[in-house]
């Protein structure tokens, strides 16, 4: 991050410590801040030099704010929540749900007032805005309380994962649990590194990205985050083409529809059902936890879980295992020749039954091409063993669409920590070079079975994997040297982090065994 950044970052976050002392969580301010400084932002596009009319109703704008204290000022901000959230567009998607949870006047006029109404946002650049937003999501993702650092995969593998893929442009790119929007933004980061023409530009602004996310918190950071670093259309371009769609004489519900259509984020179930649209690029880490499950109440008024099974007709089989459904939905969301990265659990490489099923069908109407065996230690939600998968939709066949999938090992004796020893994207550029140069066909496997066994790059034949015991996908050769001499020990702080992750890591499979087994733990 720039001097800029960091220093917007450490004054947001300042006042984040301030009000946790009265209980708010980091969550909680991220999103009572996303909410202000939208109203914040479309108050000073109101002024000179911008001069543009603002998408926030007179009455309940920035000025309606600024202009209260105490009490008044607390019910305001909470009517103002509530109106604003009825409405359609990105006000709806921003303040849908939303509710004031800064229970102190004094400190919410000192939020409003000393923090976001004496800086200039949009005289701020995208980068830094868009830069301090995500820093502020990062911290947020640490706080391993909140189980926010589901909603977000780390910054070193999704560029990692970007630049194998390499979305070019005029292409679309949808994430269907896009969390906080990580993969869309480092998409369209890696697209504008190019000279684009300015039609490329206009798409990539408002066509070419697509996130869902099931979570109305996780949304509402989502859209700021895009709007932060001027992805998808303004507020204002939202309004006129809301007055253009009435002009036309199309009903109110026929404008909000479409409207809500241009948005580039939706909250929504992704894998209720699959959409007309069909995309070039699928990049995304679907939530961690194995079944899809609603909360009810029942007869006798207690809650509890209950599986929930997706009937639809382009999937090849039914089940409850979350992962395993967003392997097919993605599978269902690309065009033909469509590429797609997914980072899936390790249960989804070896799961009998419904497992078996769709890795066979994956293999045979997809080039599953490629296997990043993960290492631990990476994500804020511990205990995740995990892999990304990538693969190619192909046109149908009476032959597998794979012939070879070459698997890089970047787990075995590999040891990364979240705090004392963070991957870096440096950590990567071996399997990004092995990637590249063998999807050209020019990089022979650095793995021999007598020459180099600790090689950890090598192909499998389709019919290899096809044969092997319920086809699966865990693909492993590499000896793992367990320390042995206490001189080989890593410091204590990093064992610690280690002794930690394995304990998440058995208690995930304890999980994902009483799953199997019908019961729970």
């Amino acid at each position: 991050m720039s001097t800029t950044t960091e220093t917007l970052v450490k004054k947001l976050w300042s006042h984040c410590n301030v009000l946790r002392d009265e209980g708010l969580s980091y969550g909680d301010y991220l999103e009572q801040l996303s909410l202000l400084l939208f109203l914040k932002m479309a108050h000073e596009q109101t002024q000179p030099p911008w001069s543009k009319p603002s998408p926030v109703p007179d009455g309940l704008d920035w000025s309606s704010l600024v202009s209260k204290r105490g009490t008044d000022l607390e019910k305001h901000y909470s009517k103002l929540l509530g109106i604003l959230g009825k409405k359609p567009g990105f006000l709806g998607l921003i303040y849908r749900g939303a509710r004031n949870k800064i229970n102190d006047p004094a400190r919410l006029r000192r939020l409003i007032v000393d923090l976001l109404d004496r800086e200039q946002w949009m005289r701020v650049g995208l980068d830094v805005k868009g830069d301090a937003y995500e820093g502020l999501l990062e911290r947020n993702a640490q706080d391993t309380k909140s189980g926010a650092g589901q909603y977000f995969t780390p910054r070193p593998l999704i560029d990692a994962i970007v630049d194998c893929i390499n979305p070019r442009p005029g292409e679309t790119v949808i994430d269907p649990a896009c969390g906080t929007g990580g993969f869309l933004l480092a998409a369209h980061a890696h697209v504008s590194q190019g000279k684009l023409k300015r039609e490329d530009r206009e798409h990539l602004r408002l066509h070419a990205l697509r996130g869902i996310e099931i979570v109305a918190s996780v949304t509402r950071l989502c859209a700021m985050n895009l709007l932060l670093h001027g992805v998808g259309p303004t507020p204002q371009e939202l309004e006129k083409e809301k007055a253009d769609l009435i002009a036309s004489g199309k009903t109110e519900e026929q404008v909000n529809a479409e409207i809500e259509g241009d948005l580039p984020v939706a909250r929504r179930d992704a894998l209720k059902e699959l959409g007309n649209e069909r995309f070039d690029v699928v990049l995304t880490n679907p939530p961690f936890g194995r079944k899809s499950s609603v909360l009810v109440v029942t007869d006798e008024g207690e809650t509890e879980r209950q599986s929930v099974t997706y009937q639809r007709e382009d999937f090849w089989t039914s089940t409850s295992n979350k992962q395993l459904n967003f392997v097919q939905h993605v599978k269902s969301l690309l065009k033909i020749n469509g590429r797609a990265a997914v980072v899936i659990p390790d249960n989804v490489l070896f799961e009998t039954g419904a497992g078996e099923t769709i890795r066979r069908k994956l293999l045979h109407e997809c080039d599953v091409h490629t296997l990043l065996r993960l290492p631990t230690g990476l994500f804020y939600a511990q205990g995740v063993k995990a892999n990304v998968l990538f693969f190619d939709r192909k046109p149908a066949s009476p032959d597998p669409a794979t012939k070879k999938t070459w698997v890089y090992d970047l787990r075995t004796n590999k040891r990364f920590t979240l705090k004392t020893r963070p991957m870096k994207r440096a950590d990567l550029d071996e399997f990004l070079e092995c990637y590249v140069s063998g999807r050209n066909g020019d990089h022979p496997a650095t793995w021999d079975e007598t020459k180099n066994p600790e090689g950890p790059w090598r192909c499998y034949d389709h019919a290899e994997i096809a044969a092997s015991d319920a086809c699966k996908l865990d693909l492993t050769w590499l000896r793992d040297d367990s320390v042995e001499r206490a001189e080989d020990l890593p410091p204590p702080e990093e064992l610690l982090e280690e002794i930690q992750e394995l304990l998440a890591v058995a208690s995930v499979e304890l999980e994902a065994l009483a799953g199997i087994l019908g019961g729970e733990v």
